[in-house]
């Protein structure tokens, strides 16, 4: 291990329990004990995640928030005592690691719940709503602190709920606390005065306006809170941990409207000065630790950090609450190894949290130690697998029904969270494999088929593996992608994967007998009806180097176009964004922390966005549109870069058995879309 690490390393305590380092896997949907979205039960899948976390050295393990009242179905948590029996049992092994298990129990979403098409529909349909109470109680489900829309659809708004109510979750929460430390759990984080949701709805004056005891003053909106962790120590008594999820400051300008970093803004909800006073009045009520972070769903990307969002971004606001209290403070979001080193070695911070990159490596810690950094997968922090919930103007939360029901997978890794069906199993007929394409999606065909005990071989037409993921990963703020890549290649690299560069393959008839997969891509969607469309340079060409001029009209607000605008901004260009929907990024699969990131800094930038428009022509010094209305418009700029997607471009498979296309040139997707794939076809041979 580096010496620079060292800090990580050092035992810490929570009241009086000793962690052996300062590394916490903290919190994610999915990641639960006892199911996600479902009869709650002891969830194996769930358990192998936390238990791999655990056996590759972090400290501090919390599995999913678990809620006490669940969602579906309607269940008190501590109803179910068989559960707590099987974890009981699975409680000495986890230990055995030699990390602490948490367990974080949540009151629920509140008007921050991801409501889907589906569940308007329910809720619209009185007939519907009664029918399907028993399972799914939307009513229920999305109550706040005080009347309130929905943060992702406007026909299910949010009902305060009423104290009996209040009390019940109270009751439940101690309940659940007691069960859960019978069965052995080192503690419990209560889920949270955080991220805008039920509990910290009640705790933020724009949303909470009720006028009893828990509306108002400071003390009677943090109430919810304290009742729960007063509740939670008479029933375990006071040496039993509690930590609470925290967001020291809510970076919130209203309902659905976030601020961005370096933005100046009024904050209605939780600004520092109230949050120096709030944890002291949590730590006196019995708080053991807080997990801090910033945001609420509102300026999500605070919590769910993209890529956009600058590495360590919650860090100074950590830093800075940490002087108001006297129980340990945990940084999360974008956490740097080395800057959370520092950050502990100056007592700016009792530890670090990390989530996703455990999707990505679940072994990312024992790599760190064993000085094998370049082994560590990195997490691109893209959402598509772990946390994919889509939101753009005129529908609600856009996503499959599948990813609701199974989050806390990884784009990069197929096998996270889905070991049933994405795992290595050894050939007992190795073959020589023909892979024709080196991008992404081949390399991770052939990583796998050499991990079962194929022969792969790679055709590359070009002198660089990686394909369009080079200038998809060239932005300046896209490091975490050339991670990717430079991980892929010391792949090939170390299992001595067979590449063929500069060899273009015209054919597959050459390979004779032999199984081929087809890994080609896909190539750039032409606008041909459009007069002028020549002057149009490519996205990737732009991507790849290719100079543009001080004013730059970007053809697609989809996500590449709207990340090559926000490029051109950071390069000090002035973007224009011409998209024929009636939103950016209005497209499944780009989860809203991303989107709305992007949407938000376009409109405090002042960046011209064009929306339902289309393109006419295109001149040497200006484009031709028209609106939605019919209505011609001329937008003077000095270059056009077309970003309006792409087609497939397989290599012709021809009559021949045992070919497999996959990636982009099979249907265009993204990167999940082309690694998954990669994987499953790669297990069929």
């Amino acid at each position: 291990m580096k010496e620079i690490y060292a800090p990580l390393f050092t035992p810490w305590k929570i009241r009086d329990l000793e962690i052996k380092n300062r590394i916490v896997l903290t919190s994610m949907g999915g990641t639960d004990l006892f199911g996600w979205m479902e009869i709650n039960h002891f969830d194996e899948v769930g358990a192998k995640f936390i238990m791999e976390v655990a056996k590759n050295q972090a400290g501090l393990v919390l599995p999913g928030c678990q809620p006490v009242w669940n969602p579906m179905y309607g269940q008190w948590l501590y109803k179910n005592k068989k559960m707590f029996a099987d974890l009981k049992k699975w409680m000495p092994a986890f230990h055995q690691t030699g990390a602490k298990l948490f367990v974080q129990l949540t009151a629920g979403f509140g008007r921050s719940f991801t409501v889907s098409e589906m569940m308007e529909k329910l809720y619209t349909n009185k007939l519907l709503r009664a029918v399907a109470k028993p399972v799914m109680d939307i009513d229920r489900i999305t109550a706040s602190a005080s009347p309130s829309p929905n943060r992702w659809s406007d026909k299910v708004p949010s009902r305060a709920l009423r104290v009996e109510e209040i009390h019940e979750y109270v009751d439940a929460f101690a309940k659940s606390a007691k069960l859960l430390q019978e069965a052995g759990v080192d503690g419990v984080e209560i889920h949270a005065v955080h991220e805008g949701y039920l509990l910290d709805q009640f705790t933020l004056p724009y949303v909470n306006h009720r006028t009893d005891e828990y509306g108002g003053s400071l003390e009677n909106r943090y109430r919810f809170a304290i009742e729960i962790v007063r509740a939670i120590k008479e029933a375990c008594g006071e040496d039993f941990p509690v930590s609470l999820r925290y967001s020291v400051v809510s970076k919130t300008k209203g309902f659905r409207q976030g601020a961005l970093p370096g933005e100046e803004f009024t904050e209605v909800g939780r600004d520092m000065a109230e949050s120096e006073a709030a944890v002291k009045l949590l730590q006196e009520a019995g708080y053991d630790m807080l997990n801090c972070d910033n945001g609420t769903y509102d300026a999500w990307y605070w919590a769910h950090p993209p890529i956009y969002m600058p590495e360590n971004c919650n860090l100074e606001y950590v830093a800075h609450i940490r002087q108001f209290t006297d129980i340990p403070v945990v940084c999360a979001g974008r956490m740097d190894p080395k800057t959370a080193a520092k950050a502990v070695a100056e007592g700016r911070i009792d530890a670090a949290g990390f989530a996703r990159a455990f999707l990505a490596d679940q072994e990312w810690v024992t790599k760190l130690l064993e000085n094998r950094e370049d082994d560590i997968r990195p997490c691109i922090l893209c959402h598509n697998g772990c946390f994919n919930m889509a939101h753009y103007k005129g529908v609600p939360n856009d996503q499959d029904l599948y990813d609701s029901l199974h989050m806390s997978r990884c784009a990069v890794n197929a096998e996270t969270m889905q070991w049933d069906r994405h795992y290595i199993k050894p050939t007992d007929r190795p073959q020589t494999i023909a892979i024709i394409g080196g991008g992404i999606g081949g390399m991770e065909a052939a990583r796998i088929l050499k991990l079962r005990g194929h022969r792969p071989v790679i055709y590359e037409k070009s002198d660089r593996l990686g394909g369009t993921f080079i200038p998809a990963s060239a932005a300046s703020y896209k490091g975490k992608l050339r991670d990717l890549l430079k991980w892929y290649e010391k792949q090939m690299k170390d299992l001595e994967i067979d590449v063929r560069r500069n060899y273009e393959v015209h054919s597959i008839s050459e390979f004779g007998e032999d199984p081929v997969i087809i890994a080609t891509g896909a190539v750039p969607r032409i606008m041909r009806n459009i007069k002028g469309h020549e002057k149009m340079i490519e996205a990737c060409e732009y991507l790849s180097g290719k100079e543009v001029g001080e004013t730059v009209a970007v053809i697609g607000g989809g996500l590449t176009g709207c990340e090559i605008a926000y490029e051109l901004y950071l390069q000090g260009k002035k973007p224009v964004i011409v998209e024929m929907m009636n939103d950016l990024i209005a497209q499944k699969g780009v989860c809203l922390a991303n989107s709305s990131y992007l949407r938000e800094f376009f409109a405090w930038k002042n960046v011209p966005v064009y929306l339902e428009t289309s393109l006419r022509e295109v001149y040497d010094d200006h484009i031709v549109c028209t609106d939605k209305d019919g209505n011609i418009m001329e937008i003077p700029c000095d270059s056009v870069i077309s970003a309006t997607g792409y087609l497939p471009a397989p290599l012709p498979a021809e009559k021949k058995k045992n070919v497999w296309l996959i990636g982009d040139c099979d249907k265009v997707g993204n990167l999940r879309t082309v690694i998954w794939q990669a994987y499953e076809t790669a297990m069929k041979i």
